[in-house]
């Protein structure tokens, strides 16, 4: 069976896969400003700021990996749990240490785990979704 590509644009194949892959909500959030708290005389880490909320997709890059980390050694910040999150290209790019939670997904036991932002979202000219790689926080099912 052949699929007709005549008139499909890359507009067109983001907007397939925004409908039918990026199924799961998600939402990108990072510290707020530090607020002075006059009782303790300390700046204490402000509420949250979530930059986006909407819909996406998380899966893992190849399953766990052994990573060597050398007493005193330059690396670079790699993990043993990468994963890759999916959003719209109409989503902002998530920042290095920004936090994502699942919040709505098929899959119950996703709902709730948070993964860190490893780096600034991906970019290309040929472009269909926004690729971010992300390093999963919570370890243990439940949390």
């Amino acid at each position: 069976m052949s699929v007709p590509t005549e008139g499909l644009t890359l507009g067109a194949v983001s907007a397939i896969v925004e409908k039918k892959i990026l199924t799961n909500k998600i939402r990108i959030y990072r510290p707020g400003e530090p607020v002075f708290n006059p009782d303790t005389g300390q700046y204490e880490p402000g509420p949250p700021v979530t930059i986006y909320e909407g819909s996406g997709a998380l899966f893992p890059a190849g399953g766990p990996s052994v990573v060597l980390h050398l007493a005193g050694q330059a690396y670079v910040d790699d993990t043993p749990s990468r994963y890759r999150l999916l959003t719209p290209l109409s989503a902002p790019v998530a920042s290095r240490e920004d936090t994502v939670a699942v919040i709505e997904a098929e899959d119950e036991a996703a709902i709730g785990r948070t993964w860190r932002v490893l780096d600034v979202g991906e970019t290309s000219t040929l472009s269909i979704v926004r690729t971010t790689w992300v390093d999963q926080n919570t370890q243990t099912a439940g949390e």
